[in-house]
Order: structure tokens, then sequence, then C-alpha cells
């Protein structure tokens, strides 16, 4: 099982007052083995079906690519996919039986964990037709992240770390034709706004930090006064809604 994403806030932890981002990332590093023990680690004497909370979130992005890319064409467009199964509260208090032991007092502090099933599962989709001068299609998958809640109470705002890894196909009239592959690391946030239980929609940034690779080339010697002729860092913006279902399982 592949765990994507973790958040945790620092009433989740049992503290009042507000831990410092870092302390935060790593206490919900913690929570990465509770996530696996309640769906997966549980006791054969346990077993028991019970329904998940799974997030399905679908949206447009745009896409601005840092150097020539970017002058060429301000902007591309792509779809932000997000698939998640959401362990909460509400769903480690149906279940608190069924959880081994030595995990039950971290459960019991749990604000959220996030995961996702596989990491197969792309992050984005650059489609952008060449309407003007260049055409980018492309995937990018985001393996292993964490993300840090700000705010929780209603509205959900997320900081966020990632590792990236991208697949492009840039063709062009002015541009020398690129086939863009590269691994990159992941900075944003995203603010998420419930509407119904069911039904949630967020917007957010990220910025693409890759391992500059120059147009028409698939080397590694790219030289700093070369970085304009590169494709180096893209910027994301997104709006996604998210639609919740209950997934049955056993554990």
């Amino acid at each position: 099982m592949h765990l994507r994403a973790v958040g945790a806030g620092g009433e989740g932890f049992g503290a009042r007052h507000a831990l410092p981002p870092r302390i935060l990332a790593m206490r919900s590093l913690r929570l990465l083995p509770l996530a696996a023990a309640v769906l997966l680690a549980a006791p054969a004497v346990h077993a028991a079906k019970v329904k998940v909370p799974v997030d399905l979130g679908l949206g447009p992005a745009g896409y601005h690519f840092f150097g020539a890319v970017g002058d060429d064409q301000p902007v591309h467009y792509g779809l932000k996919i997000s698939l998640e199964a959401v362990i909460d509260k509400e769903l480690i208090k149906r279940n608190r039986s069924k959880i081994p032991a030595s995990y039950r007092a971290m459960a019991g502090s749990m604000e959220e964990v996030r995961f996702s099933p596989s990491i197969f599962i792309p992050d984005a989709l650059i489609i952008s037709p060449k309407l003007e001068q260049t055409g980018i299609y492309g995937v990018t998958w985001r393996p292993v992240g964490l993300n840090v809640p700000l705010i929780k109470s209603g509205v959900r705002l997320t900081v966020g770390a990632a590792l990236l890894l991208t697949y492009a196909f840039l063709y062009s009239d002015t541009l020398p034709t690129t086939h863009f592959v590269r691994p990159g690391l992941d900075l944003g946030a995203e603010l998420e706004i419930p509407i119904t239980k069911s039904f949630l929609v967020s917007l957010g940034w990220s910025s693409g930090l890759y391992v500059p690779q120059k147009l028409g080339e698939l080397g590694m010697g790219t030289l700093p006064d070369e970085l304009d002729q590169t494709i180096w860092h893209a910027g994301q913006g997104f709006l996604q809604l998210h639609f919740r279902f209950p997934y049955e399982t056993k554990i």
C-alpha cells in the first residue's frame, strides 16, 4: 500500500498550542505505520468489514513553464487527479476494537491520515494541444509526499512537499522537439472547502522544481547560463471537485 499524504494538527496530538511545521511533520511521519495497521495489519481474529471514505478529486489545471517554453506560450493546460482513502477520528472511533493494541494510543491522538492506494495513479495529466506555436502532452506522478494542515476547522488549508516524476512530450514551431523526463520536488499549498460531507472543492498552487533538462536534449550537463533554454520549473494552478464515497474493505 502506497502512503501518499499525511495530515495532522497540533490538537490532533493532544496539544493545545500550535506546533512548528517541522515538529508536525515529524509527528505526522509516525502515523504512517498506523494507517497501514488500520487497513492491513489487524490480527485475523478481528477480521471484519469496514467502510473507509475514499476521496476522488478531478479538475482543470493550468501550467506555466519558466524559461523559453513559458516565453513562447505562457499557459498550458491539464487535468489534476487525486484518489485517497481518508482515515479520520470518526473512522478510528467506530473501529477502535479492530486496531492492534500497540497502535491504539496513537490512534486516539490522530487527526487525519490520507493515502493513495498505488504509486501508479498519476497526480496530473498535461493535455495542451498546439493552440499557438507549442503543444505539450505528459503525465506527472507524485509517489510520496507530506502535507501539514495550517487550518483544519471547517475549511482545510495545507502546505506540503513531495517527490515528482514527470514525462512530457513537447512539439513546437519555434522550439526544439523535446522528450522531457525528470524527477523533481514539488512545493505547494491547497485550500479545501467542504460543500457537503460527500462533496468538496479545492484550489491550490504547486511549484515543481526539476533537474534541468535542455530543450531538444536528454543529457544532464546544463550550464547556469543555459537555464533559460531548459525545463526546470513548472508552476501549476488547479481547481478540483472532490467526491467522497464509502469503500468496503476487510481489516
